[in-house]
């Protein structure tokens, strides 16, 4: 985890679930984002705090530091266990912090028969909400993208049921602990306790089968979030 996610209202309304009450320094775009299935190494709106104001950038997910640039693929993901103290992150931590507004997030879980057939399913929360995830990102305003910039989801261990899906999970944030998590004046050892115990409990999501066409990078719409009955399911499961 996480590999995939979706992001699909518009950014206004998820500002307004956090209860920012700060101005945004840059613009973006107030129409739906509609990003049913965000793959790796694509760029996707963020929110950062700069300057006690909201920051609205679309970034690369992934990132690496310029010592491990082209060695392997950009880390999509930062383990919470390790992020803290680790020195890939060092770069990031704990001044980097931000938020990567989601829908909901995609998991593969394979036949226990055949390892290489796997089902997708889509965790969402469970009251319909936003989901707010805790990453750290580097961000240079300029004409052109920078290639220094990425951003990495922060991932805990899955508790209760989630672990029947992945043993992973983003570190999602609750609106309250996501305002903490941004605001540049959390002390670092404070950001460490959220990296540490502020994830949303398992009962805070729930999870169904979907279809195999998230899969594929190019498939979008709301159709890739639609639950798939027992009989579709076995048509899903060559994954």
């Amino acid at each position: 985890m996480c590999g995939r996610y979706s992001i699909y209202e518009s950014m206004d309304y998820y500002l307004r679930q956090l209860s920012l009450d700060l101005v945004v320094i840059n613009g973006y775009d107030h129409e739906p984002i509609n990003r049913y299935n965000v793959a790796p190494s694509t760029r996707v709106e963020i929110v950062r705090q700069v300057g006690g104001r909201s920051s609205v950038d679309r970034v690369k997910w992934g990132w690496s530091p310029f010592w491990a640039k082209g060695k392997r693929p950009d880390p999509i993901n930062a383990r919470a266990e390790t992020v803290v103290a680790g020195k890939f992150f060092k770069g990031l931590w704990p001044n980097g912090r931000a938020l990567a507004p989601a829908n909901g997030w995609f998991e593969w879980i394979a036949d226990p028969t055949d390892p290489k057939r796997k089902q997708p399913y889509y965790i969402t929360s469970a009251d319909g909400g936003p989901l707010f995830f805790a990453a750290l990102a580097e961000v240079h305003h300029s004409l052109e993208p920078d290639e220094r910039d990425g951003f990495v989801i922060i991932t805990a261990a899955a508790d209760q049921g989630l672990v029947d899906i992945h043993d992973r999970k983003p570190l999602v944030l609750s609106p309250e602990i996501a305002r903490e998590w941004m605001d540049p004046g959390t002390t670092s050892e404070r950001a460490e306790e959220i990296v540490e115990a502020g994830c949303r409990p398992a009962h805070d999501f729930r999870w169904f089968p979907v279809g195999k066409a998230v899969g594929k990078v190019g498939n979008q719409g709301p159709e890739l979030i639609e639950p798939v009955s027992e009989e579709n399911r076995q048509g899903d499961l060559e994954l």
